[in-house]
């Protein structure tokens, strides 16, 4: 053991990594389809290392990780959250409130009944209601009370434990509640109502198969003979579904396809659009012909595009089409993804701000359109450095600000100040592209190493206190942990349901939005047979994730007595 120790006091960052890498590996294990996740394994295997000696590292450390992680999650949820501030949006966003302000209630209620100290409370908050940022806005909280070095010890290792016991059982009864319990209390079969969701979508015409997504889009080419004298404008009325003429060849030369060109017998055009249109565009144009010469020259395009267009949000694809108008001709949506996750696809299907559009056009209509819905994904983007820390750095400026309620000095702490920073951030990223790169890739980096670096290092700062503390209060933190995550959902599908009336498969993904466990939507989604269940998640999960995470200042605050 003398080794282990001079390690612990030597490298003590060994071990921390080492809980990273094992609680990482650990969480992407799968019984039956189920997981329990990184975090909580990462914290779990943290408090066990921890059995090994006394750890400590650096406050600063902690603090830039954590950082790191909730400025991450602010500029991911940035765009949508401000988006949300809207009428459309109404409803989805009193859901996450009503959700965030129930289980503060009976979190404080505890508090109140069992006696509990602030860092247990704070950990049962956490736990709970499956936000792992609670951790660390409470033990900003807790830092500012100036409480002497062995009391905040004691405490952060309480709140270590409050998650430890309670959010396992949390995650494990969202996932189970949102895609079951949910539709029993709203009294309907997710699966018929999936299908009803699915027609509307569709435009009143059920769909074929489970997914709505366009037929595929192709492009073919004709030698005019019945269209002769007809303009290009009437061609593609004719031929209906959005068709597009892209490319007209007379006696060899190149004619510039506008709307008010008159095809004449002879000329070779190439036709774009949706494969049941253009199949039987024969019969007003003239003979299919070998389209490789017309169409080696015409560079066709797929492209992924971030929708940042406030004026997009919340309409229709059909509404989307005419507010871009003359700017979509040519370019066709393949698919439409949500926080990684595809969409179903129909002319009545909702567009938020974050949303993944997959455009498919000529390479000329394609840069033509995207301005107006967004800017481009590039892999290949690097992340300005610079305006990441900045950004942090001024939120961390924004979180030394404090006011007192009653003899407290209530303040988001620097980890609640890095959240409005990336709110903010994102947002002036999306109004304006050229500036805050981050691409997707460098926010899940950021976010993964930031919050299991810092949950490793709470674990093993506290391991023993926190095993001791386990050992204590587990069983009661258990009972409690299943109210505080049921009572919630409970009552927000009952107000979603029956009060804002909103549709009861919208209602199943914005639930597992709202306590920011978006792996829950996976269980409705098999449960509806459909991914219609993820229409509802992007607001409550932008909205939930903020809404959440101040809780932690809002506990302490409301616990602490000094």
């Amino acid at each position: 053991m003398s080794t282990v120790q001079w390690m612990i006091s030597t490298a003590p960052e060994i071990f921390l990594l080492l809980a990273i890498a094992i609680g990482t590996i650990l969480g992407r294990l799968k019984v039956r389809g189920f997981s329990i996740g990184t975090t909580a394994c990462i914290l779990i295997v943290a408090v066990l290392i921890g059995q090994l000696g006394s750890f400590s590292f650096p406050p600063v450390l902690r603090g830039i990780l954590f950082s790191l992680f909730v400025f991450t999650i602010g500029y991911r949820s940035g765009p949508e959250f401000f988006a949300s501030l809207s009428i459309r949006t109404l409803a989805q966003v009193v859901l996450s409130l009503v959700i965030g302000a129930t289980g503060l209630v009976l979190v404080l209620i505890f508090a109140h009944l069992f006696k509990l100290d602030t860092g247990t409370a704070a950990g049962l908050t956490a736990g709970a209601l499956t936000q792992s940022s609670v951790i660390g806005t409470a033990s900003g909280a807790l830092a500012q009370l100036g409480l002497a070095p062995e009391v905040l010890k004691q405490q952060e290792a309480n709140i270590a434990a409050g998650y430890a016991v309670t959010y396992v059982l949390g995650y494990i009864l969202t996932l189970l509640f949102v895609p079951f319990v949910a539709p029993r209390l709203m009294r309907v079969d997710l699966k018929a109502e999936a299908k009803k969701l699915e027609a509307e979508l569709a435009g009143g015409i059920p769909a074929k198969t489970d997914n709505l997504s366009y037929r595929k889009f192709q492009a073919r080419a004709y030698r005019v003979s019945a269209a002769a004298g007809r303009t290009v404008e009437a061609i593609e009325a004719g031929i209906g579904g959005r068709t597009v003429v892209e490319r007209i060849v007379r006696r060899g030369a190149d004619i510039g396809p506008h709307r008010d060109v008159v095809l004449e017998n002879g000329d070779d055009i190439v036709l774009t659009g949706p494969t049941a249109a253009i199949v039987a565009a024969k019969t007003v144009i003239g003979a299919e012909i070998d389209p490789d010469q017309l169409l080696r020259n015409l560079p066709g395009n797929v492209i992924d595009v971030l929708v940042e267009s406030r004026k997009l949000h919340g309409h229709s694809i059909r509404d989307v089409a005419e507010i871009v108008g003359d700017n979509a001709r040519g370019v066709f949506l393949r698919a439409l993804t949500r926080m990684g996750r595809e969409v179903p696809l129909g002319p009545d299907t909702r567009v938020y701000v974050g949303d993944v559009m997959t455009l498919v056009g000529s390479t000329a209509n394609i840069a033509r359109a995207t301005p107006q819905v967004g800017s481009a994904l590039n892999t290949s983007d690097r992340t300005d450095i610079a305006f990441l820390a900045a950004g942090i750095a001024v939120g961390l400026l924004a979180g030394l600000a404090s006011f007192k309620v009653g003899g407290v000095a209530l303040t988001l702490g620097g980890g609640g100040g890095a959240l409005i920073a990336g709110l903010v951030c994102g947002w002036l990223r999306s109004r304006k592209p050229t500036m805050g790169a981050m691409p997707p890739a460098a926010q899940q980096t950021l976010s993964d190493i930031g919050l299991g670096g810092f949950i490793a290092a709470i674990g093993l700062g506290n391991g023993l206190a926190a095993w001791s503390a386990i050992q204590a209060h587990g069983v009661l933190l258990v009972g409690m942990g299943v109210v505080v995550t049921l009572v919630p959902l409970t009552v927000g599908t009952i107000v979603a349901f029956y009060v804002l009336r909103m549709n009861p498969v919208v209602t199943c993904g914005a639930l597992a939005g709202a306590m920011t466990v978006d792996a829950a939507v996976t269980g409705a989604c098999d449960v509806a047979e459909s991914k219609t269940p993820v229409l509802g998640v992007a607001v409550p999960y932008a909205v939930g994730n903020v809404v959440l995470t101040v809780l932690g200042p809002i506990v302490v605050a409301a616990t602490y007595s000094g």
